[in-house]
């Protein structure tokens, strides 16, 4: 059962930066293709980012494009998202899974506020 450990969230001002980790258990995370979602109160799970198996192949909502950066190590099993010029708007709970073949069980995301 593969197990998904977001991390790195907080409370930063708007224009800030945070960086987001995604650890994944099991032996197959560099075959995944993996992906970034957030959940803002009141609202549906939306999708952020979009990064290929190997790295070399990225996606973004039109929301985060020029602000943020999905990357992943698939020697340490872990994917990142670094978050530069923060909005208020970008105030959710941001979740890492897999982005095709259907999703993993959820973990527990990491809570990201943006203060204006």
């Amino acid at each position: 059962q593969v197990q998904l450990v977001e991390s790195g969230g907080g409370l930063v001002q708007a224009g800030g930066s945070l960086r987001l980790s995604c650890a994944v258990s099991g032996r197959t995370f560099s075959s995944y293709v993996m992906g970034w979602f957030r959940q803002a109160p009141g609202k549906e799970r939306e999708f952020v980012a979009h990064i290929s198996w190997s790295g070399g192949s990225t996606y973004y909502a039109d929301s985060v494009k020029g602000r943020f950066t999905i990357s992943r190590d698939n020697a340490k099993n872990t994917m990142y998202l670094q978050m530069n010029n923060l909005k208020p708007e970008d105030t959710a709970v941001y979740y890492c899974n897999r982005n095709l073949l259907g999703f993993f069980p959820w973990g527990q995301g990491t809570q990201v506020t943006v203060s204006s």
